[in-house]
């Protein structure tokens, strides 16, 4: 297997990091959607219990059941923002390293020649 160019390495992780970026903002979307529909359920709870106005049984069911899918939506998306995040750590500090063994060499600054 011949040695692949670092640049190209290099290339492919930041494509990666792109990806897993975009990855990381669709869960916190879904992790502030999950808060809402928690809080949304919530408070339809507390007005289906307290008979303000006028909700039925259903209108509980629906409550108790918003709470629930917000939590275990919440629950994994949090959980997949975490991996995430430690996969995007992973791929820049192979990026990091992959720039440091890099055999960058000094480029000198010609002297100008005024024409």
């Amino acid at each position: 297997m011949t040695k692949a160019n670092p640049t190209d390495e290099i290339s492919d992780i930041e494509d990666r990091i792109e990806r897993l970026a975009e990855i990381a903002e669709r869960c916190r979307k879904y992790i502030l959607a999950s808060k809402i529909a928690i809080g949304g359920g919530a408070a339809l709870l507390v007005v289906t219990i307290l008979g303000v106005f006028g909700f039925g049984q259903t209108a509980a069911l629906g409550s108790i059941a918003l709470v629930l899918g917000g939590i275990v939506s919440l629950g994994s998306n949090v959980s997949t923002l975490r991996q995430t995040d430690d996969a995007i750590s992973a791929a820049e500090a192979r990026r990091a390293a992959l720039i440091g063994n890099i055999d960058l060499r000094l480029v000198a600054d010609a002297p100008l020649k005024l024409v």
